[in-house]
């Protein structure tokens, strides 16, 4: 099993960034899928979910309006469309997958925003 995310990287106030999450290893489309990040201290929080047919179960308030989740189950990935960044959306971004008692993490990508 293997869930890996891409598409950090650094970006000025206001940019934008698209961050992949591709899997492998079990059954894509079952699984709902969520975004996640971490800044260090702190805990890790949900960003935006979006379940096996692609409707967003989760979205936290502090992303809405600027990010975006979707799902492409033929490529068993998940994208998340950051817009309108802003440096307290600074952290490490991590996806997961969930399904029953069944549930994995990726390696996390780093988005930095600078002011």
């Amino acid at each position: 099993v293997q869930l890996q995310a891409s598409g950090g990287g650094l970006v000025q106030r206001g940019g934008s960034l698209r961050l992949s999450c591709t899997a492998s290893g079990f059954t894509f489309d079952e699984y709902t899928i969520g975004w996640f990040r971490q800044v260090p201290g702190k805990e890790r929080e949900g960003v935006l979910c979006t379940s096996s047919v692609d409707d967003i179960t989760y979205s936290a308030d502090s992303v809405k309006g600027r990010f975006t989740i979707s799902r492409d189950n033929a490529k068993n990935t998940v994208y998340l469309q950051m817009n309108s960044l802003n440096p307290e959306d600074t952290a490490v971004y991590y996806c997961n997958a969930a399904f029953l008692s069944a549930g994995y993490w990726g390696q996390g990508t780093q988005v930095t925003v600078s002011s």
